[in-house]
């Protein structure tokens, strides 16, 4: 059956129609106008995950790179990853962290994968709930007077010295602004009850660290922000019972571990500091 509508409902409907088109067209404006940008613009890594080096400190890599098929891809959310092993002086007797990075960027938001919900899934049982484990590492106090500030707090960035080992060029990196913290899970392989594994995260977001997916999402969908990022750095370990706690030696470890790398790893993400000059400039 076929509809025939007035030429008055027709006047009206095509109003309706135009006053919404218009409205939206008013409201982008008005956010634009206001600064404020719901889709964020991606910012590139300014070198790849792939090329960070294979010796960090007495951290030797251990074997290739773990390649993700397509399906894995795609629940991961990005092809901007990387998942390598490092053992202290390349032993694994001495211990071997597993390095997951993984980069997120032009996105409204998404949930990043952690420990919590995957090696459930995976067969893994929980010991407790995450706990939040401060890390100290020195590099990340380090500011020198004359150091740039991070607009949302207002905190000067620390700032760590990086010779590139091929032009042998020294520059100066900055790290990411707050303290430096894992949010830490406990897991044991029901097939394996003397071996415990523990898997720690944390969040670098628009130059800025959290240890929480919460904190991530507030610190990488700043309505405020044009461009964001955000990266997170996973390590993990498997460890014997023993008279040592698992807690103890990953977290002499992580921070043994992260001193190394934070620098490497700014070095390739976005450069924060740039961004907010940039941003500062247009305004």
């Amino acid at each position: 059956m076929t509809l025939h509508f007035s030429s008055r409902v027709r006047l009206v409907f095509m109003g309706v129609l135009a006053t919404l088109a218009l409205g939206g067209i008013g409201l982008r404006g008005a956010m634009r106008s206001f600064d404020v940008y719901l889709r964020k613009e991606p910012i590139a890594l300014r070198a790849d995950f792939g090329s960070l080096p294979t010796t960090l400190g007495r951290w030797q890599k251990l074997g290739d790179d773990q390649q993700l098929d397509a399906a894995m891809v795609e629940s991961l959310g990005t092809d901007k990853y990387l998942t390598r092993n490092y053992a202290i002086d390349g032993d694994p007797s001495k211990g071997v962290l597993s390095l997951h990075l993984a980069y997120y960027t032009g996105m409204i938001d998404t949930v990043p994968h952690i420990p919590e919900r995957c090696w459930g899934a995976g067969g893994m049982v929980q010991l407790g709930e995450a706990v939040l484990m401060p890390l100290s590492l020195p590099i990340a106090s380090d500011a020198a007077p004359d150091a740039p500030r991070n607009v949302a707090t207002g905190l000067p960035y620390p700032q760590a010295n990086l010779v590139d080992p091929v032009t042998r060029i020294e520059e100066r990196i900055a790290l990411p602004v707050g303290e430096p913290a894992l949010t830490v899970s406990t897991f044991q392989d029901a097939r394996s009850s003397r071996v415990e594994q523990l898997g720690g995260y944390m969040f670098i977001a628009n130059g800025r660290l959290t240890p929480s997916t919460l904190g991530v999402r507030a610190l990488a969908f700043n309505l405020a922000d044009r461009v964001a990022y955000y990266c997170k750095v996973q390590l993990s370990a498997r460890y014997p019972v023993g008279d040592t706690p698992s807690a103890v030696a990953f977290k002499a470890q992580a921070e043994d571990f992260l001193t190394q790398l934070l620098p490497h790893l700014m070095r390739r993400l976005p450069d924060w500091p740039s961004v907010e000059r940039a941003a500062a400039g247009k305004s």
